[in-house]
C-alpha cells in the first residue's frame, strides 16, 4: 500500500514503505529521548516504537519528580503509515534530521503535558552494531544511533510548570531498528538450558565542553559482546573520538542497582578521561513500557488506547523483575569538570566481576 514515507527517496526494499527487510514479528523501530535539569531535579524520558510485521504503535512519556515517576502512554494500530509519530497525546517531530526535533504531550487526565524542542550539542554516534544469539536463534540484529543534546520548551505535571530553558536542560537520543525481542513472548526454537544472564550499561554524559557516551554488555564471566565508547566536542567546533572502556561499579546493598562507580575512557591517541558518578536519583524504565506485562513494547492494547500511572519510588521494590532494568540519574565528574548523565543499566544472572551468582541474588 501506498504511505505518504513513499514520497521520500528512502526505500531500502523493492516493496513499499510500510513493508520491512525481514518478516520476523520481532522487527522494530524506536526512539529513546530523555532530558534532565542540571541539578537532576528533573527528569523525563520518552520511548516510541513501531513495530510494523504486528501492526502496532506505542509510546510513553515520564517525568521523575520529587519521588515519584509520572506516566502517560498509549498503543494503537500501526495502520501501515510509519510517518505518522502520534500515539494518543504524544507527538514527535523531525524539525531537522540529526539536529533537531519536537517533542510534544497534549494535555491529558494524567496532568502531564510537555512542549519541548531538542537541538543536537554534537555529532551522532553510530554504535557498533548489536548482534546476539540465542543458540541458533538470532535475538539481537539492529543498529543504534546515541547524541546529546539540549532543550528549551516546558514539561508540565499536575498543575507545576517547569521551564526546560531556564538553566539549560541537557539530555539525549537514540534511535534503534532491527531486530530485538519485544512484548508478548517468542516461541521460536528449542528450549535451552543456560542461565538467564544480561548484563548491560549504557550511559551518556554531559559537560560544558564534553560530551560522553560509553556503552558494554558482557557475558556472565566479564568477556563483552558488545562495547563502545566516544568523546565528543559540542558544537560549534564539534568532534568526535572513539575511546576503549572500563568500569568499576559499587552496587547498593540489597540490589542490583548502583549506586556509584567510575567509567575510564582510553582515546588511542591521548589521555584516559575518569568519569566518577554520583547518583541522584532512580529511573524506572517500565515506565516506557519495558518489561510491563500489559505495556510492553509491541504488545496489543487496542486501537487507541491511553493510560497513565505514577509509581512512587520509596515503595518500589528494586528486586523486583521488572524494576531490574533502570536508569540512575548521576552527577559526574571528570577532574575538574562536572556534569550530569544518566547510567542505564540491567544486571540480570550471574556476573562474575561483581559477584552475583545467581539469577536474583542481591549485591551484599
Amino acid at each position: 500500500m501506498i504511505t505518504p514515507a513513499d514520497d521520500y527517496l528512502v526505500h531500502q526494499t523493492p516493496y513499499t514503505f510500510d513493508h520491512v527487510y525481514t518478516s520476523d514479528r520481532n522487527f522494530y523501530d524506536r526512539y529513546f529521548i530523555n532530558g534532565y535539569a542540571r541539578d537532576g531535579s528533573v527528569y523525563f524520558a520518552l520511548g516510541m516504537g513501531t513495530y510494523p510485521n504486528l501492526d502496532i504503535m506505542d509510546s510513553s512519556f515520564s517525568v521523575l519528580v520529587d519521588g515519584k515517576q509520572h506516566v502517560v502512554r498509549g498503543s494503537r494500530r500501526l495502520d501501515r503509515d510509519r510517518m505518522n509519530t502520534r500515539v494518543g497525546p504524544i507527538s514527535v517531530e523531525i524539525l531537522e534530521p540529526l539536529k533537531k526535533l519536537r517533542l510534544r504531550v497534549e494535555d491529558n487526565e494524567w496532568g502531564i503535558s510537555a512542549d519541548l524542542v531538542y537541538e543536537a550539542r554534537s555529532y551522532f554516534v553510530e554504535e557498533p552494531h548489536f548482534l546476539r544469539r540465542n543458540g541458533p536463534v538470532v535475538v539481537m540484529d539492529y543498529t543504534r544511533l546515541t547524541q546529546h543534546g539540549s532543550w528549551s520548551g516546558h514539561v508540565t505535571v499536575n498543575g507545576q510548570t517547569y521551564p526546560a530553558g531556564d538553566n539549560g536542560w541537557w539530555g539525549s537520543r537514540d534511535h534503534s531498528w532491527g531486530i530485538r525481542n519485544i512484548g508478548g513472548g517468542d516461541p521460536r526454537g528449542a528450549p535451552t538450558n543456560a542461565p538467564r544472564q544480561f548484563f548491560w550499561n549504557w550511559a551518556p554524559v554531559n559537560f560544558d565542553d564534553l560530551c560522553t557516551l560509553y556503552t558494554v554488555s558482557e557475558h556472565a564471566d566479564g568477556s563483552r559482546w558488545h562495547e563502545s565508547g566516544v568523546i565528543l566536542t559540542p558544537y560549534p567546533d564539534a568532534t568526535r573520538v572513539e575511546a576503549q572502556v572500563a568500569h568499576e561499579l559499587s552496587f547498593k546493598k540489597g540490589t542490583r542497582h548502583i549506586d556509584g562507580g567510575a567509567i575510564t575512557l582510553s582515546p588511542e591517541d591521548g589521555e584516559p578521561l575518569r568519569l566518577e558518578f554520583t547518583p541522584i536519583a532512580t529511573f524506572l524504565m517500565k515506565g516506557l513500557g519495558y518489561t510491563d506485562p500489559k505495556w510492553g513494547h509491541g504488545m496489543w492494547v487496542g486501537e487507541h488506547e491511553v493510560d497513565g500511572v505514577v509509581y512512587d519510588l520509596a515503595q518500589e521494590d528494586p528486586m523486583s523483575p521488572p524494576n531490574l532494568h533502570a536508569q540512575t540519574i548521576c552527577e559526574v565528574t571528570a577532574g575538574n569538570r562536572k556534569g550530569i548523565g544518566v547510567f542505564e543499566h540491567i544486571v540480570l544472572g550471574p556476573h562474575e566481576t561483581y559477584g552475583f551468582k545467581e539469577t536474583l541474588d542481591p549485591a551484599r
